[in-house]
């Protein structure tokens, strides 16, 4: 008997969506960094065993947009909770149930429907008296019929299990949608763009990581090494500074860095060749969104 379903990862910024996600297909899919909406796209993570199939979607985190990119990820993470079977809100102890999560748990389906919904308190295990967390539990319960409440840290595997255990007995009997030796619906240019902005978030400071964006060139296989080229765009010609660093030190730690990962994503030797460009505000611009690949 096979079962199968759709699962939402959904959230504000930075409360360890990405994390959880690759903690379930216990492969680094999604990127994680401590910077806010490191997450731009609903990255989709298949998990198949001899039962069951689960697609995961990591979503945007939901925030309050400022600008059309903002939007763009706001109505990808409301489209991804409304196509999904099971969804995870996740929120964490120190901002649980404020202002945002409200905001959230208001575009949850509305109770009684056939959509389960699973509250995911993360970073847990930094509550040393665990009585501390009854209070959230109540109100949890008074804000939303959760069918699930699932206390845990993204980071230990013992929780994820549990986790993927509970997602597990609300799946439906189902075919699997996706051939079983797939883990992602992304293709490598996806990734490799990916691997390419976390390091660069994760070096980078200040303004710099809301306004970066890579896009790969081209990628082609030359005497079993791959050769990569990527652009790397800014809004400012003192961001593309700062990526650059001095005498070039920045940008070749950032290179060296995604070279290392994107190697063992592919399995071969890489060459990979960054650019830095400026693109005034593009992060507002429809048409630099539609060739950055963010517009729908």
């Amino acid at each position: 008997m096979e079962k199968a379903g759709f699962v939402t990862i959904s959230g504000q910024p930075n409360v360890g969506k990405s994390t959880i996600l690759n903690g379930l297909l216990k492969e680094k899919l999604a990127i994680v960094t401590r910077k806010a909406e490191t997450t731009r796209d609903n990255i989709r993570g298949i998990l198949t065993d001899d039962t069951s199939q689960i697609i995961f979607t990591d979503t945007p985190g939901i925030s309050r947009p400022h600008d059309l990119l903002g939007k763009i990820m706001l109505t990808r993470a409301q489209s991804s909770i409304m196509e999904a079977d099971i969804i995870l809100f996740v929120t964490e102890k120190r901002i649980a149930f404020n202002a945002e999560d409200e905001g959230i748990i208001k575009r949850l389906p509305e109770p009684g429907t056939d959509k389960i919904v699973i509250l995911v308190i993360n970073k847990a295990d930094r509550v040393k008296d665990k009585r501390t967390l009854l209070p959230l539990l109540k109100k949890a319960s008074e804000m939303y019929p959760f069918d699930e409440i699932v206390p845990m840290s993204a980071l230990n595997m013992k929780d994820i299990d549990k986790l993927l255990k509970t997602i597990k007995s609300h799946l439906k009997e189902g075919p699997f949608l996706f051939p079983g030796d797939e883990y992602t619906d992304k293709d490598n240019y996806f990734l490799v763009s990916e691997i390419i902005r976390e390091k660069i978030l994760t070096l980078s400071y200040r303004e710099v990581p809301h306004s970066v964006s890579v896009v790969i060139d081209e990628m082609v296989e030359k005497k079993n090494m791959m050769h990569i080229y990527a652009t790397i765009f800014v809004e400012r010609v003192s961001q593309k500074s700062i990526i650059i660093g001095k005498n070039g030190d920045m940008m070749k730690k950032i290179g060296e860095l995604a070279r290392l990962e994107i190697e063992k994503l592919l399995s071969k030797k890489v060459n990979l060749d960054l650019w830095v460009k400026v693109y005034e505000k593009w992060k507002k611009d429809p048409n630099a969104l539609k060739e950055m690949g963010y517009s729908d």
